[in-house]
């Protein structure tokens, strides 16, 4: 049994659920097939979030626009009226009806009620499409089968309770495919909840786990795990393979070809995570696994954009270290706030955080009367694993370094454009 992953790229048209159909229907194994929502369909809801919560009514044409989107999709996939037209319309009712007669309630719960929905629509589409060219299809509602806590926005697995319900779900002898959502799940009282941004990831490798998958393959525009985001170093080259412990390093970085959390259900298990493209489906990529023999280790360049470093200092002249770094830090955990960089000298600690503009104030506040806090805007954190100089002085030129850290393996590099 395999679990095959789909990001929004794959899906973003009908062209692209065609060409899933057909990477699936040559598959001999059982699978789990998780999809993400639409491209772009995230955003949009995030859009539709910002709107409501505004009290802007403006909301309901953005939503109108993302049905008339699914609705196009439908349309090039299906002829006449069909039951997933019947299964988008009841959905997308129960979201306005829920968004009309519900108060306006705390952003990273409203996320989670209103932007998950991307997944269910697309996996509606999905599913019923893929129920036409091939047998033994089943599309599951993941929320009621992998629980997780109240953490809105970026929710913990409940594992034992998980691992009872999918395994009575995803049952093989009923059924071949199974599709269903990445991103989400739900709580045991029945809120929505989302894994974090870009979590369909972690979605395929918790299922992997449970299930003891043989392996996990994730589809994606691009041929396999680069040495750098070919956006910004035009020649980087592909990694046939790499390490469990090179694929965390790398999206600890910031690299966004997959999840930060995904890497550890697979490295629990062994099962091996293939990294390949859907519009080059029988082409190999790459492969993350537990042993890997590389002559050469090529520098691996990550950019983590849209940061902020803070600098923060008792108010008395105090130590940081001790009970000071201890309450910082617990503050940090509080408001939700990832640490990229840290770096501690005796009387201040610079953190470099991603710039979630309303939890960083919120932090800011909650420490003022013991802390004051300066920060940098826009600046991004540079990483280069197995570093040379050269390698480092190819990314940091023409910037001003404002934070620097270098290990054996690993330089990164706090810097904002001159």
């Amino acid at each position: 049994m395999k679990v095959y992953k789909f990001g929004g790229a794959s899906v973003k048209d009908g062209a692209g659920i065609k060409n899933l159909v057909k990477i699936i229907s040559v598959e001999s194994e059982n699978l789990v097939v998780v999809v993400s929502a639409f491209g772009k369909t995230t955003n949009a809801l995030e859009r539709v979030l910002k709107s409501w919560l505004s009290g802007d009514d403006v909301y309901i044409t953005l939503l109108d626009e993302i049905y008339t989107s699914h609705r196009s999709v439908i349309n090039e996939l299906f002829t006449g009226t069909t039951v997933v037209t019947g299964k988008l319309d009841i959905s997308f009712a129960i979201l306005k009806e829920k968004m009309y007669s519900e108060k306006r309630q705390d952003y990273d719960y409203a996320y989670d009620q209103v932007v998950s929905y991307g997944e269910i629509w697309s996996t509606i589409i999905v599913a019923e499409y893929l129920k036409t060219h091939v047998p033994g299809v089943e599309w599951i509602d993941i929320r009621g089968t992998l629980l997780t806590d109240d953490r809105f926005r970026d929710a913990n697995i409940l594992w034992s309770e998980s691992t009872k319900r999918v395994r009575g779900i995803f049952d093989f002898n009923k059924k071949k495919i199974y599709v269903t959502q990445g991103f989400i799940g739900g709580t045991a009282a029945g809120e929505t909840t989302t894994l974090g941004r870009e979590g369909s990831d972690y979605t395929a490798a918790i299922l992997a786990n449970i299930l003891d998958a043989e392996s996990v393959v994730v589809w994606k525009d691009v041929p396999g795990i680069l040495n750098a985001d070919p956006k910004w170093l035009t020649d980087a080259v592909k990694l046939d393979e790499i390490s469990y412990r090179e694929a965390v390093e790398m999206t600890f970085s910031g690299a966004k070809v997959i999840h930060p959390k995904t890497i550890k259900p697979l490295h629990n298990k062994n099962i091996p995570m293939h990294v390949r493209s859907f519009l080059l489906p029988d082409e190999s990529g790459t492969v993350i696994k537990a042993d890997v023999t590389i002559k050469h280790l090529l520098p691996v360049f990550v950019k983590k954009e849209d940061q902020i470093l803070i600098s923060i200092l008792p108010n008395d002249f105090s130590f940081v270290m001790g009970d000071n770094l201890s309450h910082i830090f617990h503050s940090f955990m509080a408001h939700g706030i990832k640490v990229n960089i840290v770096e501690a000298s005796a009387v201040s600690i610079d953190v470099c955080v991603d710039d979630e503009r309303s939890r960083v104030d919120a932090l800011i506040g909650d420490l003022k009367s013991e802390f004051s806090a300066v920060y940098n805007e826009n600046v991004e954190m540079l990483s280069v694993r197995h570093y040379t100089q050269e390698a480092i002085e190819r990314i940091t030129a023409g910037r001003e370094i404002l934070l620097e850290q270098r290990t054996r393996s690993t330089g990164r590099f706090v810097v904002r454009k001159n």
